[in-house]
């Protein structure tokens, strides 16, 4: 399960997407993120899922390393699915009426949705952390919230807080799976029994876990110490930031699709016809 977790992670190509600026994959995919809760119908949820697989091809990600996210939420993609089914209410007959138990069509329809935003909701942040590495990123947040210095905010120490955030996880995972596997050369279980057994066959997991993370903390606070590092000055990137014709073609290629898509939207809102809710 750690191992499915690809938030942080980098993959190396040297793709379209991969040479896009910084900033505007994160506008694009904050953009994109938002976008799909407006999204109702399932041809609209069709043609996301062909733009989701032209961005993967381009950015010549491997689909299964996209998939991998997924992977870590089914527990709370089941639970989600599960709970909209059982508490929408709809006005047509139930298909299921036993005991309390009343499921309709509407139910269905909305846990499908809700199962495809989300789902796309996290592939789109994977995209996003899979062809951006943490220090681009980092400094694409700083860029966009430089207007936010007026008013005297620490834009600067932020982006550095999201910057070690993003670099730490993937070695707490790593650290993680390393401590588990030497539990169970110890002869710990952590694959048999109820919930309650599994959460305490973890706590002796956290204990070092805290422990090396406060080691690495320490550390990195005495490095940056010792060459004066000092965040309030104004400091420079080895690397600037450009936008390019790249990102003009991807910004007018999601622009389109998301206008067609808050187009659809309010068409449903001014119409209210009913074949909007499943086409």
């Amino acid at each position: 399960m750690l191992r499915d977790v690809t938030f942080g992670q980098y993959y190396p190509s040297d793709s379209f997407v991969h040479k896009m600026d910084a900033r505007v994959k994160l506008v694009l995919s904050l953009l994109f993120m938002v976008g799909i809760f407006f999204v109702e119908s399932f041809v609209v949820f069709g043609l996301i899922t062909l733009y989701l697989l032209t961005v993967i091809a381009v950015s010549r990600v491997p689909l299964k390393s996209v998939l991998k996210s997924v992977r870590g939420i089914v527990v709370l993609l089941f639970l989600t699915a599960l709970l909209n089914v059982f508490f929408t209410k709809g006005e047509s007959e139930p298909l299921v009426n036993w005991w309390k138990i009343q499921i309709y069509k509407e139910g269905l329809i909305f846990a499908a949705k809700m199962l495809l935003r989300l789902t796309y909701l996290v592939i789109g942040s994977s995209i996003l952390t899979l062809t951006t590495t943490p220090v681009d990123l980092t400094h694409a947040v700083e860029s966009l919230l430089k207007p936010l210095r007026v008013i005297k905010f620490p834009v600067h120490e932020f982006a550095l807080i999201m910057s070690l955030t993003l670099s730490f996880i993937p070695s707490l995972i790593e650290e993680t799976d390393r401590i588990i596997r030497a539990q169970k050369a110890r002869g710990a279980d952590f694959d048999t029994g109820g919930l309650v057994k599994r959460a305490k066959a973890f706590v002796p997991i956290l204990i070092p876990l805290l422990v090396g993370g406060f080691r690495r903390a320490e550390e990195l606070a005495n490095a940056m110490n010792s060459r004066c590092y000092e965040g309030a000055t104004k400091r420079t990137q080895m690397r600037v930031m450009k936008a390019t014709w790249r990102d003009l073609i991807a910004t007018l290629f999601i622009v389109i699709i998301f206008t067609a898509v808050f187009v659809i939207y309010a068409k449903k809102a001014t119409w209210g016809e009913n074949i909007w809710l499943y086409f």
